[in-house]
């Protein structure tokens, strides 16, 4: 009898533990679920560091490196390229800008053949190309929508071909270091129907656009009537950086060789931010030319402002030249 008291507690011990183990391995799974899922980097620490990244030295051929897998191809057989651009990637969770020569698709099955859509065969085979030439996963997980919604509004290319869903999907982000510094960043994502791919270059920004001087201002206003010009402000306000000074001094040279013009002076922002913010800005920038020119001796009465924002772009918002054109000042000849 004492036998079997005892054999009977330790059967009931062990079914006691073994609840208890399960619930606690449930609490387990329900608390670890990464939302951020894996980084292959070797020398990771937790935090993505450009310099970790082995160095690679493998020809890459010409831009953007890779070829459409066999049997799928680009969705309206056009992809999205731009010699200078701004895209984010989710690196650690957290969406970083990286700017340069840019290239972006949409990929499906290509027409004709049975069933060659396959988001796995699509992924593996960038995995493998992307790897054979020393590129390395540094990110593939779900963004965390509060991140998707904070850089949404800077991220103007969004819902244009070869925009990623990262609402909905798994974003897969590579990169390729290189020992000159234009490193190759590439980013892939899909679903059941189809898959996109956003490869962008690393590059420094070359501006083309030069001041005009005095000469070339009265020409624009004696032949077109008015003369456009990018002066440059400190960033998101109304002062003046050294070289927007000399602008102006260029403007006060036509203005003091016909004492009888007089000139309208219209501000203009990207569609960066804010709308109402950046009509403001527009406003405040073309009085700081005003009040520029005043102090340069030009009378108040020949001088009238008004500022537009991001209304009348001249160029694409959907690239950084085109935001740079469309962040200008033009002087209107008052009749």
């Amino acid at each position: 009898m004492t036998t079997k008291l005892l054999l009977t507690g330790l059967a009931l011990l062990a079914l006691s533990c073994n609840k208890t183990g399960d619930k606690e391995k449930g609490n387990n799974q329900d608390t670890t679920k990464p939302e951020i899922v894996i980084s292959e980097n070797p020398n990771s620490t937790g935090k993505f560091d450009i310099n970790a990244i082995p160095v690679s030295d493998k020809d890459l051929g010409v831009f953007p490196f890779f070829s459409i897998p066999e049997n799928l191809q680009i969705i309206n057989k056009k992809a999205v390229e731009k010699k200078f651009d701004r895209i984010f990637f989710p690196i650690d969770g957290v969406f970083q800008a990286v700017e340069g020569r840019s290239w972006k698709a949409g990929i499906e099955g290509a027409t004709g053949v049975s069933d060659s859509w396959s988001l796995p065969y699509f992924e593996k085979s960038y995995d493998e190309a992307i790897k054979a030439v020393g590129g390395v996963k540094i990110y593939e997980g779900k963004v965390p929508t509060e991140e998707i919604n904070r850089i949404k509004e800077q991220a103007t290319y969004f819902g244009e071909d070869g925009s990623i869903d990262y609402w909905n999907n798994i974003v897969k982000v590579y990169v390729i270091r290189r020992a000159n510094g234009d490193d190759v960043y590439i980013q892939l994502a899909g679903n059941t129907a189809g898959g996109n791919i956003q490869i962008l270059q690393k590059e420094a920004f070359k501006q083309t656009i030069t001041m005009l001087k005095a000469d070339q201002i009265q020409k624009d206003l004696s032949d077109k009537g008015k003369a456009v010009l990018h002066i440059n402000f400190d960033t998101d306000k109304a002062t003046l950086k050294g070289d927007g000074k000399e602008a102006i001094a260029e403007i006060a040279k036509v203005l003091n060789a016909d004492k009888n013009l007089k000139i309208a002076i219209h501000g203009y922002t990207d569609n960066t931010g804010d709308e109402k913010h950046n009509l403001q800005l527009s406003k405040q920038r073309a009085a700081t030319v005003k009040q520029e020119l005043i102090k340069s001796g030009i009378e108040v009465s020949r001088l009238t402002t008004e500022g537009f924002g991001q209304n009348s772009p001249i160029a694409d918002n959907n690239s950084e030249e085109g935001k740079f054109q469309n962040r200008r000042v033009e002087l209107i000849k008052d009749k």
